[in-house]
């Protein structure tokens, strides 16, 4: 098994409906937030820019095609682990970037100190998703499933070579 298998998933349904329902609430954010990027794509060009990140319309770009395409992904449950892993990686890159409170004063400093802890709080979130997997409701395992209930199937095949199942005479059969 690789390190992106579902092998250290809980066989528990209660547990599967709690990572289906914290699945569905960590996606909404970045989906609707994605959509609102998109909308506003001006906008969006314009705050990056703002942050002094090169090639704004591009990371606009980047940042709604991670939101919005892994928001569905952790959604639905379909590559999971890649989509938190790409969570990860964006929240580790876009927190100091957009929440950079140590340069700001009063008001907009407890408010930035609280999103960067938020983001934070939300990568440990898609940690744990990366770890654990999507649970038993998720495209993820449907397709593990279904891979595995072939598996015996092809096994069964790939250990008869073709040509042992031609018909051979015997002194049995007459």
């Amino acid at each position: 098994m690789n390190a992106l298998s579902n092998v250290n998933v809980p066989k528990d349904t209660a547990t599967d409906g709690v990572a289906l329902t914290a699945r569905i609430v960590m996606s909404m954010m970045f989906i609707t937030s994605g959509f609102g990027k998109l909308m506003g794509f001006a906008g969006t060009v314009d705050h990056i820019a703002e942050k002094g990140v090169p090639l704004a319309e591009i990371a606009a770009v980047i940042a709604i095609l991670i939101e919005l395409a892994g928001g569905l992904a952790v959604l639905f449950g379909w590559k999971t682990r890649w989509a938190a892993l790409a969570y990860v990686v964006f929240l580790i890159v876009i927190t100091p970037i957009f929440h950079n409170f140590w340069t700001m004063e009063g008001a907009a400093r407890m408010a930035n100190n609280i999103n960067f802890m938020k983001n934070v709080t939300i990568l440990g979130g898609f940690l744990l998703l990366y770890a654990f997997g999507p649970g038993k409701y998720s495209i993820d395992a449907m397709l593990e499933r279904r891979s595995m209930q072939s598996e015996p199937e092809r096994a069964r095949r790939e250990a008869i070579p073709s040509y042992a199942n031609r018909a051979r005479w015997s002194p049995d059969r007459r």
